[in-house]
């Protein structure tokens, strides 16, 4: 009988133990997620600036080039004209490589997770086990049928 609560109380501490173990792991992929994350958002934004560095030469070039053509064209206005639009591009840019515009944008994703659900949906739903065993069934026929085709 002495046996019967040692054994129930040492299955007990070895299920309090697997569900710590659990618990650790998860919240280690969840922390290693989100530091995925962070280092990609980081490359997004240094992307950003580095693109912003080549319009950046590209707008000068373009000031440049419209000055000289619109001194040599006698003061017409259509030397000019690239710049307007340019001007948008240069200002986007900027507002993106070092303004708020990330963090806009991230309110603006908060936004659209709150409130427009539907918009995220997936066209078939989240993805069981069941979905991914029967693909990967479905692939395993389909090479024994096909063994020399490429993977679709």
């Amino acid at each position: 009988m002495g046996n019967t609560i040692n054994m129930e109380e040492n299955f007990k501490k070895n299920q309090d133990f697997i569900t710590e173990i659990n618990n650790v792991k998860i919240e280690r992929q969840l922390q290693m997620r989100n530091q995925m994350r962070e280092r990609e958002v980081a490359l997004r934004i240094a992307k950003n600036r580095e693109l912003f560095y080549w319009f950046g030469a590209f707008y000068l070039t373009s000031i440049a080039w419209a000055a000289t053509n619109f001194r040599h064209f006698k003061k017409k206005s259509f030397a000019i004209a690239p710049l307007i639009p340019l001007s948008f591009i240069m200002a986007y840019q900027s507002d993106l490589a070092y303004g708020n515009k990330v963090h806009r944008i991230s309110v603006e994703a908060e936004h659209i997770m709150q409130f427009e659900q539907d918009l995220l949906s997936l066209p078939l739903g989240v993805p069981t086990a069941a979905s991914i065993d029967l693909k990967r069934h479905q692939n395993d026929e389909q090479k024994k049928m096909h063994p020399y085709l490429p993977q679709i």
